[in-house]
């Protein structure tokens, strides 16, 4: 692969090539022994370092050896940790009340509340006690270090050094300098992530720096779209979860993270930024307000077994069993399928599989043949892989109908578009199922960002029209996203999400407007980041290592930028400006001037990065 197309991440220099090699950081001291400095403290000293934990009170500092107590014990019986190496670890822990017990750090990183007036205390007070070369360490994730580093008398020995939780299990550690930081203490510091066993990834002073700059924003929207009863708190998390692959959807993520804590990072973003996407959403401050900060408080958006639990308890906003149970919804046995590109197959396999009738329309009767052999070559691999025998694969492919003509749609229960993504294409298309299509039959539109109900209004029944968000590829993919709009009938829904249920799809309701939930949270944060490199920020490898492994992302937002296609995104990017108007939206130039010089991803050969051609 070659080299990215952006310009280099802002790093400092690491030996050997431009500093003298760093003093190793061999007694590190963690001042604030909350959840964060208990879980830095247990690295370290899994690593071999002397450790030295600061808490305002015996009960804090007690509690602290208690959880790496407990921390150690886990580890040892899920085999990751010998009884020698945790009694090791162990004795090299020492917790106190008495900040003077630092002095002989070569290392102080303080984890206390993000609050300006406690880090600066603390800065100032270590400033007297610490040697001239000790580097402090601000644990911040939303505080500018430059106005930290401000307050010690040595700011060239202050920086940033920001661990994710739980600090133990995610590998990204963040580096921040200051304008101020001296090459030489990021190279020691950068040196000990290494030997910490965690990724270091070099960035400049910003609120939210890149991982959090990028997640929070991300955030941020979903509580505003909870908020807007868009959709409920379970359907936007399950959404991200299936539709993106992410191990915890936002709403319970903020919940993780505390809902006061993502208030003030979104706070500090928002000073510097200006944008209103950075705005916290006001059901954060409500929240804050009320005490309910997420799991700590044992309720925040969700309601939790008790304080600092992570398990989820029904509450008044649980959703009940019955669903949508009491509309009556109607027979579906057949369905057909319009299109004969990728997605198409991909929804004719599906049905098909779940053992109904499936006719595959397509303009001419090649391309619909085409398109069922497409999906024979992928049955055949299910079959190769063990995953269904090969009478099943060649029971469901006999299910398939290919057709030249709509007109084949005339019995069919269920009618799903998925042609090009152009409103008028797709207008003519619903107005010959309109002519075509008993009367009863549901017509769906698999759109991923036009109105569904403009798709509705170019029929005669746009009470039986209603949205069918797949996920590519669809085989494989859990999430549908059953869009409704203010014509959609109740019975045609209720019908779309039995159906749903009965190929196995896991159907998440949501409002008909531009990006649904998906698209709508995921193309912001994938815009954001365009900018990121465009403001010579941070690197593309950079970016996409740290929302890897500091958000738990299963691809970087620009490796998935060119898997998608960046002039899908760009199109996508554009609809979401067009119709929420918010500046914040608009898209980056730097992806509108690849799309322009047909550098589209890896169906090019180029997009952010180069790609071998297939």
């Amino acid at each position: 692969m070659a080299a990215p197309l952006s310009p280099p991440a802002l790093s400092s220099c690491a030996p050997p090539s431009c500093a003298p090699s760093p003093r190793p950081l061999r007694t590190v001291a963690v001042v604030g022994l909350g959840t964060m400095g208990t879980g830095i403290a247990e690295v370290l000293t899994r690593a071999g370092r002397e450790v030295i934990g600061v808490d305002l009170t015996e009960p804090a500092a007690a509690r602290a050896v208690g959880a790496l107590e407990a921390a150690t014990a886990h580890a040892v019986r899920r085999e990751r940790l010998t009884e020698a190496e945790r009694a090791g670890a162990l004795a090299r822990f020492r917790a106190t009340t008495d900040l003077r017990a630092v002095a002989d750090a070569d290392l102080v990183i303080e984890v206390v509340p993000e609050s300006y007036a406690a880090k600066q205390r603390v800065i100032r007070e270590l400033d007297a006690i610490v040697r001239p070369d000790t580097i402090l360490a601000t644990g911040t994730n939303a505080l500018s270090v430059t106005r930290l580093a401000a307050e010690s008398a040595r700011p060239e020995r202050v920086l940033g050094l920001h661990f994710f939780n739980p600090a133990p299990a995610m590998r990204l550690v963040e580096v921040v300098s200051s304008v101020l930081t001296s090459p030489e203490a990021v190279a020691a510091v950068t040196d000990l992530a290494v030997e910490l066993g965690k990724e270091p990834v070099a960035v400049g002073d910003r609120p939210g720096f890149v991982a959090d700059g990028l997640l929070f924003g991300y955030l941020n929207q979903a509580a505003a779209m909870y908020e807007a009863k868009y959709a409920s708190r379970e359907d936007i998390d399950a959404a991200m979860r299936l539709g993106c692959g992410l191990p915890m959807g936002p709403l319970a993520l903020l919940d993780m993270i505390g809902i006061d804590t993502a208030r003030t990072v979104l706070d500090a973003m928002h000073a510097a930024s200006h944008d209103r996407l950075h705005a916290p959403a006001p059901i954060l401050g409500h929240l804050a307000a009320a005490g309910l900060t997420g799991r700590k408080a044992g309720r925040g958006f969700y309601t939790y077994e008790e304080p600092d639990s992570a398990t989820v308890v029904p509450d008044t906003l649980t959703p009940g069993p019955g669903g949508t149970s009491a509309v009556p919804v109607r027979t579906v046995r057949s369905v057909g399928v319009a299109g004969s590109g990728t997605m198409a197959s991909g929804i004719a396999e599906v049905f098909a599989k779940a053992g109904y009738q499936v006719v595959l329309a397509a303009r001419g009767q090649e391309k619909a043949d085409t398109a069922k052999t497409r999906i024979g070559t992928s049955l055949a691999r299910s079959v190769d892989r063990g995953r269904m025998s090969a009478d099943a694969a060649a029971e469901t492919l006999d299910r398939i109908t290919p057709a030249g003509s709509y007109d084949a749609f005339a019995g069919v229960d269920l009618a799903i578009e998925a042609v090009a993504e152009d409103l008028e294409v797709k207008r003519r298309l619903f107005a010959a199922l309109d002519e075509v299509c008993k009367p009863g039959a549901v017509l769906a539109t698999t759109t991923s960002s036009l109105p569904v109900v403009a798709c509705a209004r170019a029929t005669s029944r746009p009470g039986d029209v209603v949205g069918m968000h797949f996920f590519n590829p669809a085989p494989a993919m859990k999430l549908v996203e059953v869009v409704r709009t203010v014509l959609t009938s109740d019975e045609v829904h209720a019908t779309v999400r039995e159906v749903c249920a009965t190929i196995r799809k896991h159907p998440v309701d949501c409002g008909d407007r531009a990006g649904f939930i998906v698209n709508a949270l995921l193309f912001p944060y994938l815009n954001n980041a365009v900018k990121m490199v465009q403001e010579h920020y941070a690197s593309l490898d950079d970016i996409d290592a740290a929302m890897r492994l500091g958000g738990g992302y299963p691809m970087g937002p620009f490796e998935l930028l060119d898997v998608v296609g960046l002039d899908v995104s760009l199109a996508i990017e554009k609809v979401l400006h067009r119709e929420f108007r918010d500046p914040g939206l608009a898209p980056a130039p730097l992806l509108e001037h690849l799309v322009a010089a047909g550098c589209l991803g890896r169906k090019t050969g180029r997009g952010f990065r180069e790609h071998a051609r297939r």
